[in-house]
């Protein structure tokens, strides 16, 4: 598979150099390759896509409903991201799709609050909206048993 180009609209590039698209769902995709794994993230399973999807249930301006799971599919997106095309999606594109590309930063290595500052600069200037979603952020970053 061939991740996305640099300068595809909504692509941010993390630390490590893997690419990953945010963007809203209320836009239509924009032109180009498609993306080959879609992580939604809504209050309602979605409909079919024409790629692979994976959802982790998070209402808007909110967190998601399930650390552990959500954990899971991010760092599922953060490692398919060196070879594919990886797209993250809410409704709007800015809240929870910001927070979820600001932890795909924190699994490639930034502290929670560089993640933060840097997906506002590259992504979106609103990008984790509220400080439930910071709070996220910093248990995602946290130090854990189980950790990969």
């Amino acid at each position: 598979m061939i991740p996305w180009a640099d300068g595809t609209p909504g692509v941010v590039r993390l630390p490590s150099g893997r690419l990953v698209r945010g963007r809203g769902l209320r836009r239509p995709p924009p032109a180009g390759a498609p993306a080959t794994l879609a992580v939604h993230l809504a209050g309602r399973r979605p409909g079919p896509t024409t790629c692979e999807q994976q959802w982790i249930r998070w209402r808007d301006f909110w967190v998601p409903s399930d650390y552990d799971e959500a954990r899971r599919v991010l760092v599922d997106a953060h490692g398919r991201a060196a070879q594919d095309r990886v797209e993250i999606t809410c409704r709007g594109g800015v809240g929870r799709t910001g927070t979820a590309l600001a932890a795909l930063g924190i699994l490639d290595g930034s502290p929670a609050p560089d993640a933060v500052r840097w997906v506002r600069a590259t992504y979106h200037p609103r990008a984790v909206e509220v400080p439930w979603q910071r709070h996220f952020l910093r248990w995602l970053a946290s130090p854990r048993r189980d950790a990969d």
